[in-house]
This record gives structure tokens, C-alpha cells and sequence, in this order.
């Protein structure tokens, strides 16, 4: 038996209109939802009980039963013909059926609440935007619960009905000798009820598809195809139940010089055949702007790679950034003057090492 005035959870007269009764649900259960009360176990319980009110509050049928007190549930005419004496109900099951239905333990016409929709969706970022982060604004195409009639589907001014062919549970049962087979209800899908006038806004469905404008912070160092999670900011969930999640994926621009690599940065720099001979400091390009002196020693071969330390992009969860990788490059002049080759023959000169002899060595020692 109820031992709580469900009129009294929810705040309303027990003349209230069901327009009292949506508002006041909706308002109970967006300030004790246990999303917005993760610190509170008492509020998980206080927004079941609310919950569990409006389910019967909202159901007119439901609500004229609760109404007429528990003579409602054992008075009454016994059904003829059967001797079983339930109190007008064929069999047992159906007392327990009605008693569900009563106190939210899933009876017959109820609405189940369930969580929204995860959305996805995708920003374009440039690739200095990606580096140095950036707040932007996307926008989410979220299913939202229809303000003309409240999530109910129906019409303003109706209500949905318990489903006539499954009785409200949303399943049919076929018996085959000693064995029986549920399925979906064929008449109202599953959902134990049936709306004889469709929302004209929602055509029945109880939502509508909105875009939703969000705020998000990229972090600094986000990486193309990096997921970041909006708690909440989804679609609304169904009778109640809680939002989906926002989830926003980064579309980073290449750069025509830097190749990214997890945190680190690739740079090819060109040095000219006497920097790489002689040795020289030359200045490198940083990803995020600006220069960085790098020392070549003399002798640098073309492909030697140089790795400057904390030179490249940020960890976007924190702790440090990683490193630029110089991949050097010797620029071989294409033309020369008379007075370069003159100087370049008289190198030749007196530096005639043979630079193929470790090849030809081991070509020779292989078998």
C-alpha cells in the first residue's frame, strides 16, 4: 500500500491539473536529479520517489485508481465463471500486474525513463589554434523533449493510453503448450502505451531535433582526431532520464614545414655544403613562432637529426611538451662561379679520399 501522498511529493493540490503536475515534476526532478546531487545519496532516493509519483500522477487511468484508494485494487465485482475469487481481477498475476503499475515496479502503461543520445561531432582547427588552444563554439544536432507536449507525444490537452492489445506491458505472449513466447508489442512498439492524437509538432515522438550551441576549450597540443567528452550536453533523456554526452572531435590543419609526430615536431633544415663542412649555429623555426639556435658541428652529414628538447607541442593533459627533431639537409650548389670551381678543384686537390672505398669493401666481404 502507499504509504506517501504522491500529491505531496510532488507539491500539488489533488485537484491538479496535469499541466501542474508535468511543471512540478519537471522542476523536482531537475533540482534532485542525481546528476546534480553526486555528493547526496538522499537525493537519488528523493528523485525516485518523485519520479514514481508523477508515473502514476500523470496517467489518468493510473491516477483515478490511486485516487479510489486500495477498495480500488481488492473491491469490486469478482469476475464470473473462473471461482477466483482475486477481487474482480482473473488471476494473481494480474493483482501483481496492477500493484506494479501502482508503485513504479514495471506495470502495465508505464513510460520507462532512459538516458539520451551521445552526439558527436567534429571542429576544424588551424594549426597554430591546435598548438596554443583555443574556446570555441560548436554546434550539436540534439534531440530535445517537445515543448508542446511536454516529452507525452499527444496532443495538447490528451494523454497517451495504456496500450489495448498488451495491456500496458509492451510485450505479447504467445502460449505454445507448455511453453510461452514474448515479444514486442506490434500495436505500441514496446512502449506499453498508444496515442490516439500525435503532438503536431512532434507528430508522437515526444522530441524535436535542435541545434544546440556549445562552448568548448580545446586544450593546447590537441592532436588531430583527439575526442573530448562534454558531460550532460547530449541529447535529453526520455521521461526523466538523464542527458547523453557531447563529444567533439578535432580536425587539425596540416603544416606545410612542421611533421607532427604524437607530441614531437619534425623539421628538415637546409645547410649549405660549407655550414656542414665547417660547422656553423644557424637558426631553426619553432612550431608555435620564433627561432631556436642550433649548433651544426663540422663534418654534419645530410639525414643527421638534432633534437631539441621541450621545443615542441604541449601535452594537452599536462606535464611538459615534446621535443623538435632537425633532420639536416646539405644543399649541394647546382651552379658555380669560375672562382668556386677553381677553389673546389684545388680541394679536390689535396683531399682525394676515396669515399666509395668502405662500399666497394663491403660488397666484397658478403657471401
Amino acid at each position: 500500500m502507499e504509504t506517501k501522498d504522491l500529491y505531496r511529493i510532488l507539491g500539488v493540490s489533488r485537484g491538479a491539473s496535469q499541466e501542474e503536475i508535468r511543471r512540478a515534476y519537471r522542476r523536482l526532478a531537475r533540482k534532485y536529479h542525481p546528476d546534480a546531487n553526486p555528493d547526496d545519496p538522499s537525493a537519488e532516493e528523493r528523485f525516485k520517489e518523485i519520479q514514481h509519483a508523477y508515473e502514476v500522477l500523470s496517467d489518468p487511468e493510473r491516477r483515478r485508481r490511486y485516487d479510489q484508494g486500495p477498495s480500488a485494487f481488492f473491491g469490486g465485482e469478482r469476475v464470473s465463471g473462473n471461482g477466483s475469487g482475486f477481487g474482480g481481477f482473473s488471476n494473481i498475476s494480474d493483482i501483481f500486474d496492477t500493484f506494479g503499475d501502482v508503485f513504479g515496479r514495471g506495470g502495465r502503461g508505464q513510460r520507462p525513463s532512459s538516458r539520451g543520445q551521445d552526439v558527436t561531432v567534429s571542429v576544424n582547427l588551424g594549426f597554430r589554434e591546435a598548438l596554443s588552444g583555443v574556446t570555441t563554439r560548436v554546434s550539436a544536432p540534439v534531440e530535445e523533449e517537445c515543448s508542446t507536449c511536454g516529452g507525452s507525444g499527444a496532443a495538447p490537452g490528451t494523454f497517451p493510453r495504456t496500450c489495448p492489445e498488451c495491456g500496458g506491458r509492451g510485450t505479447s505472449t504467445q502460449d505454445q503448450g507448455f511453453f510461452a513466447f514474448s515479444s514486442t508489442c506490434r500495436r505500441c512498439g514496446g512502449s506499453g502505451t498508444v496515442i490516439d492524437r500525435p503532438c503536431p509538432t512532434c507528430h508522437g515522438d515526444g522530441r524535436v531535433r535542435n541545434a544546440r550551441q556549445v562552448t568548448v576549450r580545446i586544450p593546447a597540443g590537441a592532436k588531430d582526431g583527439m575526442k573530448i567528452r562534454i558531460p550532460g550536453r547530449g541529447s535529453a533523456g526520455r521521461n526523466g532520464g538523464p542527458r547523453g554526452d557531447l563529444y567533439v572531435v578535432t580536425r587539425v590543419a596540416e603544416h606545410p614545414v612542421f611533421e607532427r609526430r604524437g607530441d614531437d615536431f619534425v623539421v628538415e633544415l637546409p645547410v649549405s655544403f660549407t655550414e656542414a663542412a665547417l660547422g656553423a649555429r644557424v637558426d631553426v623555426p619553432r612550431p608555435e613562432g620564433g627561432t631556436v639556435r642550433l649548433k651544426i658541428p663540422a663534418g654534419t652529414q645530410d639525414g643527421k637529426q638534432f633534437r631539441v628538447r621541450g621545443a615542441g607541442a604541449p601535452h594537452p593533459r599536462g606535464g611538459g611538451r615534446g621535443d623538435l627533431i632537425v633532420r639536416v639537409r646539405v644543399v649541394v650548389p647546382a651552379k658555380l662561379t669560375r672562382r668556386e670551381r677553381e677553389i673546389l678543384e684545388a680541394f679536390a686537390d689535396v683531399h682525394d679520399d676515396n669515399v666509395r672505398e668502405d662500399l666497394f669493401r663491403r660488397v666484397g666481404e658478403a657471401r
